[in-house]
């Protein structure tokens, strides 16, 4: 009986990959780009640690995330832990915590990997860059209308700028369900025609809710339209609120940003549980991928606080590529202090060689230093 050959040493688990040049290098720098446009905004950079104790790590906002996390043992203190799923329980945590005496509102951001059980039909990645930020002490549709407007200016930064904001209320739903007094085991699949968008289902199974949930249902979109039917749906008082908030902080954003698309799916609820308020998806036209989301949650379960979270894998994937550098090979005892303050990258040679121009060329070099002259080399056509 023969043996299964050894896996190749490449081979990874599904959902993780291997970043190459020049994607490394131009993910890093998209990321930096984000968090300078964050700093230029007030939000101050935190560093959470990438394992916590399970019992901190899942605590408040945290609990959300308990199914995609996964957990080991600490050899040290032998209690378990957790690697972190999403960050901003993280920045939740340091929040209540080391910065519970900092002046409010407090302005956070954060860079760094996550890493998930599972991922999903349309973001099958498993380890997940995040690149946000936090406003925490802050509960007023200025500060919802922040999460749009940075979020928007950062993403410019990396030439973004046809993008689309999806305003959702996850609370509504449940709100509505509570208010009409829908028995607890009608709620699930009511929930789930929602979430298919499946109309019918919903008009079967809504009771007395069906007339406006199909048509907050079929509201979905352009932003003034969705505004409009809230308007008219003869919700209850806690709903009303929330449509009420839903209205004003798309107001906020028309003021300081009238261009940006917006759009309203009233009975979305995406995402982890513990949002409590209005919330955003980015998207890029014509793509379902998400390349960021976040919204309103509570801070150590009393603190008001929303956020937005970008993925820097998928705006890598829609944003136009990033200039290459120029890579220069410098012969051995040249000097390429000077290309590398304007910005190019410098091989060295090691040894003297015949032919630079041959030897740059088999490194993958755009250019080669010939005394003080930068000489292109030619491209080789097929």
């Amino acid at each position: 009986m023969t043996e299964d050959p050894p896996p190749h040493p490449a081979l990874l688990p599904a959902g993780l990959r291997d970043l190459l040049p020049p994607d490394a290098e131009s993910e890093a720098a998209s990321v930096e780009a984000l968090m300078a446009t964050f700093a230029a905004h007030g939000y101050e950079r935190v560093k959470p640690p990438l394992l916590e104790f399970e019992d901190g790590l899942l605590a408040g906002t945290g609990a959300a995330t308990a199914e995609q996390t996964f957990r080991l043992m600490d050899p040290e203190s032998h209690r378990m832990m957790g690697l972190r799923a999403d960050m901003t329980p993280q920045v939740a945590r340091i929040a209540t915590t080391r910065l519970a005496g900092a002046p409010r509102p407090l302005r956070l951001c954060y860079a760094g990997q996550c890493l998930r059980v599972r991922g999903t039909q349309l973001a099958p990645d498993r380890q997940v860059a995040q690149a946000g930020i936090e406003l925490i002490g802050a509960d007023s549709p200025a500060a919802d209308a922040e999460m749009v407007l940075v979020g928007a200016a950062a993403l410019a930064e990396l030439g973004l700028t046809r993008l689309s904001f999806d305003l959702t209320l996850p609370p509504l739903v449940p709100t509505l369900m509570e208010e009409a007094g829908i028995a607890p085991d009608r709620r699930p699949p009511l929930a789930r025609a929602l979430d298919r968008k499946d109309a019918a289902a919903v008009a079967a199974r809504g009771g007395i809710l069906a007339r406006t949930l199909t048509d907050l249902l079929l509201a979905a979109g352009a932003a003034d339209r969705a505004l409009a039917a809230l308007a008219t749906a003869h919700l209850p008082p806690a709903a009303a609120a929330l449509a009420d908030r839903l209205a004003a902080t798309v107001a906020a954003i028309r003021v300081r940003a009238p261009a940006l698309k917006l759009t309203i799916d009233p009975i979305e609820f995406r995402g982890f549980r513990y949002h409590t308020g209005v919330c955003l998806t980015v998207y890029a036209p014509g793509r379902r991928e998400e390349l960021g989301s976040g919204g309103r949650y509570l801070c150590g379960d009393t603190e008001p606080a929303t956020g937005l979270t970008l993925y820097p894998d998928a705006i890598l994937r829609v944003a136009a590529p990033r200039p290459p550098r120029l890579r220069v090979f410098v012969p051995a005892g040249t000097d390429g202090a000077r290309l590398r303050a304007a910005g190019h990258a410098t091989l060295a040679g090691l040894e003297a060689v015949d032919d630079p121009a041959a030897e740059a060329r088999r490194l993958g070099c755009t250019h080669w230093l010939d005394r003080e002259t930068l000489v292109a080399l030619q491209q080789e056509t097929a």
